[in-house]
């Protein structure tokens, strides 16, 4: 029976609170917006990438971890900069399908750049084909258009389409991702990591709360025209019609977008936009333990800071640095308390249990 992927892929370990295995033969659930990989019992395999070692052995077919990492969270006024409310805004989290924001963030540069258009068709590998679900079904040697790869990564999360466009913009997914934390850096990201381009999970993909309001604010500054297709809440392909995940969109007085995340490992994630009476925030839940609490969550976060909100822009707008960047590495800088990052190289899964707890307002965003 498939089950869920297992191995170093499977996200965080469980740290002092252990590991639960689900017995072979279960039915596992998986959140359609952010599905993970299944595979085949009694199947050894092992493969690389960016270097590091990803092995699944044989009779765990069907072991899956279940995690429930403590919340974070953070809410900025938009025009500003400023740190309105803050919750473990720094602690190491997977983004899960939040990593389709960079994603979308290198494939808007290049319609900007004019190396692609709308139109423009991407072409579909063997390797984007078989991505796991959720998926738009895209077949090895077909192709898809700019303006629907944008569309159905946005609405179904669709890792296929993700992969698809990390190969035709960075040659292949790996120098894609090398390319994502490059400009993750750029803008201020110093605590994240892309090792692919879909969110599927990986230990080493690593972000905080902070690093993805930076985020969530850059790409609506830096392309407004394109950042409009967050707001699509149905998209048409081939006849069938697609939900967007975000359920704050029409909902939420002035959501604008932008994106949902799941995976056992990073919970439930959420990065939001909203706009009232020339007020602006952006907010980012990690770590909701179901959609429904995340996204109450995120309510009342808009709900409590909107009103502290500037009127109007007055402060600088989110910039990327001009100087080169390296390929990063998992970051290697103090931690809160409980918190490790991997070692460069190493399949040691970050821990990101036993956090330090700690609640602001009126801070500067970093």
């Amino acid at each position: 029976m498939a089950c869920a992927r297992s191995g170093a892929q499977s996200g965080l370990r469980y740290g002092l609170f252990g590991l639960v295995a689900v017995l072979a033969g279960a039915t596992v659930s998986i959140d359609p917006a952010d599905a993970r990989h299944h595979w085949s019992g009694y199947k050894h395999a092992a493969h690389h990438r960016n270097g590091y070692r990803h092995v699944a052995r044989a009779g765990r077919s069907a072991h899956v971890e279940r995690y429930s990492p403590s919340s974070a969270s953070i809410v900025i006024d938009a025009n500003t900069g400023s740190v309105l409310q803050a919750l473990n805004p720094d602690a190491l989290r997977h983004p899960a399908s939040l990593t389709k924001i960079m994603t979308l963030y290198l494939l808007f540069e290049q319609i900007e750049a004019g190396k692609v258009r709308l139109d423009t068709p991407l072409s579909v590998s063997v390797h984007a084909s078989e991505q796991a679900p959720t998926k738009l079904g895209l077949k090895p040697g077909g192709m898809i258009m700019v303006e629907d790869a944008i569309k159905a990564v946005i609405t179904r999360s669709a890792n296929d389409v993700a992969v698809a466009v990390a190969e035709n913009v960075g040659g292949d997914e790996d120098q894609f991702a090398k390319l994502m934390t490059q400009k993750a850096r750029s803008l201020g990201m110093t605590r994240t990591t892309y090792v692919n381009a879909s969110g599927l999970p990986d230990d080493n993909q690593i972000t905080t709360a902070r690093d993805q309001a930076v985020l969530g604010r850059a790409i609506q500054e830096r392309f407004p025209h394109y950042y409009k297709y967050f707001s699509v809440a149905e998209f048409v392909y081939h006849g069938h019609a697609i939900r967007n995940h975000n359920h704050l969109l029409g909902s939420v007085e002035g959501v604008d977008g932008i994106k949902t995340g799941f995976t056992r490992a990073s919970g439930f994630n959420l990065v939001t936009s909203v706009r009232r009476g020339g007020r602006h925030l952006v907010a980012v839940v990690l770590g909701g333990r179901t959609s429904a609490q995340r996204d109450a969550h995120m309510r009342e976060l808009i709900s409590s800071n909107i009103k502290l909100a500037s009127l109007g822009q007055v402060g600088p707008v989110a910039a990327e640095k001009a100087e080169p960047v390296e390929a990063a590495r998992p970051p290697q800088a103090a931690l809160p308390e409980g918190d490790a990052a991997p070692r460069p190289g190493s399949t040691e899964p970050i821990r990101p249990l036993l956090v330090k707890t700690v609640t602001y307002h009126t801070a500067t965003l970093r």
